[in-house]
């Protein structure tokens, strides 16, 4: 039998469906529960999908269900079918309707509070209908969220190389860090400041534990200096924005942020020139994955914002 008469006659969307509710399940009951159905459908219908292949799709155990290599492999394609027949039908209502659309983005949330509502404001003006949803969150998750096709594209800072050969990075801008304080802080009226005259002041920065406050804190080891004390631990940027607006708190953080979405004359960066290497911001991507017009624009107006940016942020 011709391999597409295979397809059209043992495989079913229903089926594929229920396969893959199962996995991210890891049990029937749950995916019964999901589906809205009863647990026999569901394995009937995983029974259906082995007798087709003629192998084992799941390993059975007291804990679930898991994928067995066959099942995985299946998973895989599996889950690009029905990220194609997404694509395809926002496609068809992109034509029928080209002011309209839908598009996924990731990014960490301080690119969520700053470069990409200047993008989203930018498509806004021009396709008033776009419907963009906005996932926030860290590398690691937006990475696996991108792989698995929840997301269709991913705004990331790149700290270090990201190892992963089915991914596309196309480069929009270097970030560089800066130390801000309020512009009500005593700290900018003075001509010289060094990081060793702001250790026992009021901090605010991203936990020590986390990607970016890592990075942070080999700025005071390269300076000879212990990491500050930290009045308030946070991740999110609005919360130091405004504990540094006050004029007590420092914190450090990319010059973009106090471009976008508008100019912060309330927080200022000292002239402080800081031992840490600009950070890349890129367009992440899947390889081989076709974005629709959505997501093309969206990259299209990344790129507009990003070009006064670049090289010239310092």
């Amino acid at each position: 039998m011709h391999p597409n008469d295979r397809i059209g006659r043992e495989l079913k969307l229903q089926n594929l469906h229920v396969f893959m509710t199962v996995v991210e399940t890891g049990s029937m009951s749950g995916a019964a529960k999901r589906l809205n159905t009863v647990q026999p459908a569901v394995s009937r219908s995983v029974a259906e999908l082995e007798r087709a292949f003629g192998v084992r799709l799941l390993d059975r155990h007291r804990q679930g269900v898991t994928p067995t290599e066959y099942g995985r492999a299946l998973l895989d394609c599996s889950m690009a079918a029905f990220d194609d027949l997404r694509r395809g039908v926002r496609d068809i209502e992109s034509l029928a309707d080209p002011d309209a659309g839908e598009v996924r983005i990731g990014c960490s949330p301080l690119l969520a509070a700053t470069y990409v509502p200047t993008v989203v404001d930018r498509i806004s003006r021009r396709k008033p209908r776009i419907v963009i949803e906005l996932i926030t969150g860290y590398n690691e998750a937006l990475q696996g969220e991108l792989r698995e096709r929840k997301i269709d594209l991913w705004i990331a800072r790149a700290f270090g190389r990201v190892r992963d050969a089915r991914l596309n990075h196309e480069h929009l801008f270097d970030d560089h860090y800066a130390v801000v304080v309020g512009s009500r802080s005593p700290w900018i009226r003075r001509r010289k400041v060094a990081l060793a005259d702001l250790v026992d002041e009021a901090w605010t920065l991203p936990p020590l534990d986390s990607m970016i406050g890592s990075h942070l804190a080999e700025v005071f080891r390269a300076s000879g200096l212990e990491r500050p004390r930290t009045t308030l631990v946070t991740l999110a940027p609005e919360t130091r924005f405004g504990l540094v607006a006050t004029g007590r708190f420092i914190t450090m953080m990319p010059v973009s942020a106090l471009r976008f979405p508008v100019q912060r004359h309330e927080l200022r960066a000292l002239p402080i020139e800081l031992p840490l290497a600009a950070v890349p911001v890129n367009i992440v991507t899947l390889k081989h994955r076709l974005l629709n017009p959505t997501a093309h624009l969206f990259i299209e107006h990344a790129r507009e914002v990003a070009k006064p940016l670049v090289g010239a942020i310092r």
